[in-house]
């Protein structure tokens, strides 16, 4: 076996055990995820990894943060209106969730305060505000968007790289309603499903500050 190193001598730092984190996560999930089987994986004592990240809280917010920095820096430009950086970030959500389906839990159970998840969320937040959206319905929003969100992708990445499970039949006697909305729950967990669905939580917001006074 080879002799495991330790510190700056390991060639290591916390962009490099982020990624070796997420990669170890990808292929054998979160349950089997721990910083010594992560040290195995870079050859190196379990200590250097603690120089570099102080604990396993840190550790996971660092996997965070590694696969949010994934989503591309899209509809930035003023010219855009509210709903469409929105949407692109949304988008670019669900694209990476998609990616990383054994990581996303962490995701959407752990506070996102890194600077990469507060750099999206001030351009939104800014755009909402510069288009006269009242600041309690742009607060509203953030908690009705991510939730969305989160309880949505972990849904459809439940089953891991996978996917979901297919949606059951109904037996038409028992649950005739049920039953015949079937057809339209079928594409459940496709691209076309997630953006109706983001349309209309979109449009709500809008409709909401419409309702309310500005500012």
């Amino acid at each position: 076996m080879a002799r495991r190193t330790r510190g700056t001598s390991a060639g290591l730092d916390r962009e490099r055990i982020a990624a070796a984190a997420v990669v170890l996560v990808d292929r054998d999930g979160l349950e089997r995820f721990g910083v010594r089987r992560l040290a195995e994986e870079l050859g190196v004592d379990p200590m250097s990894i603690y120089h570099h990240i102080k604990g396993k809280a840190a550790l996971l917010d660092a996997v965070c943060e590694a696969v949010l920095a994934e989503m591309a820096v899209t509809a930035d430009d003023a010219s855009h209106g509210w709903k469409e950086i929105a949407r692109h970030t949304a988008q670019d959500y669900r694209d990476m969730a998609y990616r990383h389906p054994r990581v996303f839990p962490l995701l959407a159970t752990r506070a996102q305060t890194s600077p990469v998840a507060l750099t999206a969320l001030e351009r939104l937040v800014t755009a909402m505000r510069e288009a006269g959206l009242p600041d309690q319905v742009v607060a509203d929003a953030l908690t009705v968007l991510f939730g969305f969100l989160n309880g949505y992708l972990l849904a459809r990445t439940s089953g891991g790289p996978d996917g979901p499970s297919p949606v059951p039949a109904f037996d038409t006697g028992t649950y005739p309603a049920m039953a015949a909305l079937a057809p339209l729950l079928a594409d459940f967990g496709s691209v076309a499903e997630f953006d109706r669905m983001l349309d209309t939580v979109l449009d709500g917001i809008q409709n909401r500050a419409a309702q309310q006074p500005s500012r």
